[in-house]
């Protein structure tokens, strides 16, 4: 069995030569590999040939050990360190056999049959750990190829979570850039409702713009073949129409600038600075504004206007301009009310609008209260949101409420709630935190 060392050191260098074949290490070591081998070869037919008593077995042993020795130092055949390791026994028995057949040859011709079973199930060990090698790189093949394809389907699934991640991440960065454009209410409506609300609104005062200004040209061509008739009359007539649909023009033109001015003041941010201010000289102020402004276009309205105003009450620190402008949008709605109910209540109703100012818990609490139309409980819910009115068409934008509860709450940290019974009252209650 002495040959079976030699043939396990060839088979060895064989196998590292076969595992190099598509590595890029191939180039390093297959010319050492190969003439490893045939050193191998030359070693072994002239050990067999020309040495005897067990001086073959001892060098085919010390052989495949040094073969052993060399490949395990080697980094690059780490990934075959316990191939390479598995033929140590085969190598000691070979020695050990060798070396027993040299020195004592009677006790070898007594037991060589334990010797030699000693060096063929070392051998044997070999191609059991080759065969256990192979199976486990047939299973990490599996595994890799496996690993390949489950590689392949996380990164399709990563790149289409990945493009609907930027999809939803462009929808919504233009959602927040509109919400701030438009509105910062925290009951803000969807981005096609806001759509179609700004079209609906629009749309209307635009169209009569359009309609009156076609009309009036006609109407300027047939003024003109009046005069030219010399027809002054008629043609005099037909100036006043054109006068009365450039009104209509202005005021149309007019509609449509409100909403313009009202959508910019949801998507503008306030520039103002925070400061202490009195907030019943504000309130006063803007009350009386707001009941002018109406008188301004309906001189037969009158309406009584009832103060309780908080006695030393602090100094609050807010934006003077946009509470004011919560303020008005407040008392606009309050003298609109009651102008509306004085239409059909006929003549024992009198227009009220209540204003107080009060201390509560840490709170600054202003209270607006009309006798007018009031809010029914199927939109109060509703009432805060843009572009919801319930005024006719043409007289009202829908973004006043909304705009005072964004200037309210997100701004100032306060609160701003609704108490009323249709057509007897609404009370609109404002808080702000004193400090």
């Amino acid at each position: 069995m002495e040959f079976l060392s030699y043939v396990a050191a060839f088979l060895l260098v064989r196998r590292l030569q076969k595992s190099l074949a598509f590595s890029p290490l191939r180039a390093k070591w297959m010319s050492q590999l190969t003439l490893a081998s045939w050193i191998i070869v030359g070693v072994c037919i002239s050990g067999i040939v020309f040495l005897h008593n067990g001086l073959p077995s001892i060098l085919g042993g010390a052989l495949l050990l040094a073969a052993v020795a060399i490949a395990d130092k080697e980094a690059d055949f780490l990934p075959f360190n316990s191939v390479i390791k598995a033929h140590f026994p085969l190598a000691v028995a070979s020695i050990l056999a060798g070396v027993t057949q040299f020195i004592a040859p009677k006790f070898w011709d007594k037991y060589d049959n334990f010797f030699d079973f000693a060096v063929v199930a070392g051998f044997v060990w070999i191609f059991a750990r080759w065969a256990t090698t192979k199976k486990q790189r047939e299973e990490l093949n599996l595994m890799s190829q496996q690993n390949i394809m489950l590689d392949k389907l996380v990164a399709e699934r990563t790149a289409e979570l990945t493009k609907q991640k930027n999809e939803l991440q462009h929808a919504l960065d233009l959602l927040q850039t509109t919400q701030q454009q438009l509105i910062q209410s925290e009951k803000l409506a969807s981005l096609g409702e806001l759509t179609a609300g700004i079209a609906h609104e629009i749309q209307n005062p635009l169209n009569f713009v359009n309609n009156f200004s076609e009309v009036s040209m006609e109407l300027v061509d047939e003024m003109a073949e009046e005069l030219a008739k010399g027809d002054t009359a008629e043609a005099s007539a037909i100036a006043g129409d054109i006068k009365q649909n450039l009104e209509k023009i202005i005021h149309h033109g007019k509609r449509a600038d409100g909403i313009v001015k009202g959508m910019l003041q949801h998507s503008r941010a306030s520039s103002n600075t925070k400061e202490a201010t009195d907030i019943n000289k504000l309130a006063d102020e803007y009350l009386r504004l707001a009941y002018h402004g109406l008188r301004a276009k309906d001189k037969t309205f009158n309406a009584e206007m009832i103060t309780h105003y908080g006695e030393n009450l602090p100094e609050i620190t807010i934006v003077p301009q946009d509470i004011g402008r919560v303020l008005l949008n407040l008392f606009n709605n309050a003298f609109y009310a009651t102008q509306k109910k004085q239409a059909i209540a006929g003549e024992g109703y009198r227009p009220t609008v209540e204003l107080s100012t009060a201390r509560e818990d840490g709170l600054l609490v202003i209270t607006v209260k009309d006798n007018g139309t009031g809010v029914p409980d199927e939109i109060k819910d509703k009432i805060m949101q843009p572009f919801f009115t319930t005024k006719p068409t043409g007289e009202g934008t829908g973004l006043g409420l909304s705009l005072s509860y964004d200037i309210v709450v997100k701004a100032h940290g306060g609160s701003i709630n609704i108490e009323s019974i249709e057509n007897e009252y609404a009370i609109f209650i404002i808080k702000l935190p004193i400090s």
